[in-house]
C-alpha cells in the first residue's frame, strides 16, 4: 500500500522560497513518475509538476520558471523547490504517483501560505 508523507510547508512572504519533501513507501519508487499537486480553498486539486522515472520534468504554466521538482530514489523522496512565491500559490500541497491507476491514497498534504 502506497503511503506518502509531505512536509516543508509554512507561511512565507511573497517572493520567498520553500522546499517541500515527500517520502514515499509501499511502492517501487524508482520506476514511478511522481507528481506534486495542490488544492486551494474552493478549488479542485491540480497537478503542479511531475518527474518521470528517468528524471524528465514538466510544469504547469503557472509555476514554470519558479518551481523545480526533483527526486532522490535512494531516499524514496520527491522534492519541490518553490521560489518567487506568490499569494496565488497558497494551497495544500500533495504528492502522489502520477499514473492514476497506481496512485495511492492522498496523504495529509502540507500547507503553503504566501502572504502579500
Amino acid at each position: 500500500q502506497v503511503q506518502l508523507v509531505e512536509s516543508g510547508g509554512g507561511l512565507v512572504q511573497a517572493g520567498g522560497s520553500l522546499r517541500l519533501s515527500c517520502a514515499a513507501s509501499g511502492i517501487i519508487f524508482s520506476i514511478n513518475a511522481m507528481g506534486w499537486y495542490r488544492q486551494a480553498p474552493g478549488k479542485q486539486r491540480e497537478l503542479v509538476a511531475y518527474i518521470t522515472s528517468g528524471g524528465s520534468t514538466n510544469y504547469a504554466d503557472s509555476v514554470k520558471g519558479r518551481f523545480t521538482i526533483s527526486r532522490d530514489n535512494a531516499k524514496n523522496t520527491v522534492y519541490l523547490q518553490m521560489n518567487s512565491l506568490k499569494p496565488e500559490d497558497t494551497a495544500v500541497y500533495y504528492c502522489n504517483v502520477l499514473v492514476a491507476g497506481a496512485r495511492g491514497s492522498w496523504g495529509q498534504g502540507t500547507q503553503v501560505t504566501v502572504s502579500s
